[in-house]
């Protein structure tokens, strides 16, 4: 068992460097194009730190760890929305855009929603899954998310950051590269320990996809909005999370769809239900107080609600 655990651990941090490699590099890349914060924020930096729970899927999807695949998603953007946006937030006010309270916003609840009605088949034969079909469907959204950001690149002027360095081409490749390769290794070596570890203690995979291994592969989103938040980068750290939100659903579950269809546990709606209300949240929050601003009270709401909702869940497994 300890072993396990120690194996576990090294693919977290394989994960995590690897995400912040491949994140340092995409981003240097991106500086040469001079691409905005915002823009950094809801793609290259979106994707790196969700590169982890992409990896983690793909395995989970493929070796049929179907509860894994959902309690990773659904509780990364839970872990996403409540905790790390609630201790950026504790940490300088969240000042945001008129197009993330608008649009980024309102896509990922879309997001969230979308995941909610195609994983309970209400339009099919009632039978919980997410199909090739519904993954086609998810991706084509992504698709569309991104080409609203191509066309916000166009009206967004580029702004000077210190938070990224120019580095040499073979520099940034081989960033990209290396961390590619972590994340490759680190995802396995998660997804079959956690995987053993829950089976050995008795804990349900749900638990273990919605608390272990979803805050595992939260770290990356952690760290950059939290470095961004020290910074006064409000567009990088909220654009950072809400992005991740929409890669997880529309990209992460749709390619892990796309690959193998997955059963939906109806116990996960809770967890949905959950990741609509703190969504909705976040938009109220733009009203409230300060506009287009989350204050430090409602961060830390965000916060005491996810303590709460984590202290039932254990309490229902024990």
């Amino acid at each position: 068992m300890l072993v396990q655990f120690l194996i576990l651990v090294l693919g977290l941090i394989l994960l995590i460097k690897g995400a912040d490699w491949m994140v340092n590099g995409a981003s240097s890349l991106a500086r040469k194009y001079n691409v905005s914060d915002l823009a950094i924020g809801l793609t290259i930096v979106a994707f790196g730190t969700s590169a982890p729970e992409l990896v983690v899927n793909l395995y989970a999807a493929i070796q049929n760890h179907h509860d894994l695949v959902f309690g990773n998603v659904i509780g990364s953007n839970n872990i996403n929305l409540f905790v790390i946006l609630g201790i950026a937030g504790l940490i300088t006010p969240m000042a945001v855009q008129s197009s993330t309270v608008w649009k980024e916003i309102p896509f990922s609840l879309l997001a969230a929603i979308l995941l909610f009605v195609l994983a309970n088949n209400f339009s099919g034969n009632g039978v919980g899954s997410i199909s090739r079909v519904d993954g086609l469907v998810l991706l084509i959204l992504f698709a569309g998310f991104l080409f609203y950001v191509y066309k916000q690149l166009k009206n967004d002027a580029p702004a000077p950051s210190e938070a990224v360095k120019t580095m040499p081409p073979l520099k940034i490749w081989g960033l990209i590269l290396i961390g590619m390769a972590g994340l490759v290794l680190g995802g396995r070596m998660v997804v079959t320990n956690a995987v053993t570890i829950a089976s050995a203690i008795g804990i349900s995979e749900k638990i273990v996809g919605l608390t272990i291994v979803a805050l595992g592969t939260s770290l990356p989103e952690l760290a950059t909005s939290v470095v961004a938040a020290l910074k006064k980068n409000n567009d990088i750290a909220v654009g950072n999370i809400i992005g991740s939100n929409i890669f997880n659903i529309f990209l992460i579950l749709g390619t892990s769809a796309l690959v193998k269809p997955i059963s939906f546990n109806p116990i996960f709606n809770t967890d949905i239900y959950l990741l609509i209300g703190g969504t909705l949240l976040l938009f109220i929050a733009m009203f409230t107080g300060q506009k287009k601003k989350m204050d430090r009270w409602e961060a830390g709401l965000m916060l005491v609600i996810y303590l709460g909702y984590t202290a039932y869940l254990v309490g229902m497994e024990i």
